[in-house]
C-alpha cells in the first residue's frame, strides 16, 4: 500500500513547522483513538523500570489502583518501595552520598 501523504508534505504545506511537529500530532491522535496502545506502553515502560507506578497510570489514562491491577494481570512484579527497615536505611544513605 502506498503512503499518499508524508509528514514532509504536511511541513511543505505549512500545516506544521517540522516532521517532528507531524508525527507528535500523529501519535497524540493514535493515542487517544486507541487507549489500548496507552496501556501496552505503559505495562511496558514500568517492566523496564522507565517509568513510577503513577506515571505509567497516567501514561495509561486510568487510576492508580487500575494501573497496579493490570500489571499484576501482565504478571509484572510492583516495585513499591523498599522491602525491610535495612533497605530503606541503605536508599536513604545512597541519596545522600549521591547529594553531597
Amino acid at each position: 500500500m502506498e503512503l499518499l501523504l508524508t509528514a514532509k508534505d504536511l511541513v511543505d504545506a505549512k500545516v506544521y513547522d517540522t516532521e517532528q511537529a507531524v508525527l507528535q500530532d500523529a501519535m497524540r491522535h493514535l493515542l487517544r483513538s486507541r487507549p489500548d496502545l496507552r496501556v501496552r506502553v505503559a505495562v511496558l515502560r514500568y517492566q523496564r523500570d522507565e517509568i513510577s507506578l503513577a506515571k505509567a497510570a497516567s501514561l495509561a489514562g486510568v487510576s492508580w489502583q487500575q494501573m497496579r491491577e493490570i500489571l499484576l494481570e501482565h504478571s509484572v512484579p510492583l516495585r513499591l518501595g523498599p522491602e525491610s527497615m535495612n533497605e530503606a536505611i541503605s536508599e536513604v544513605e545512597a541519596l545522600r552520598r549521591r547529594l553531597t
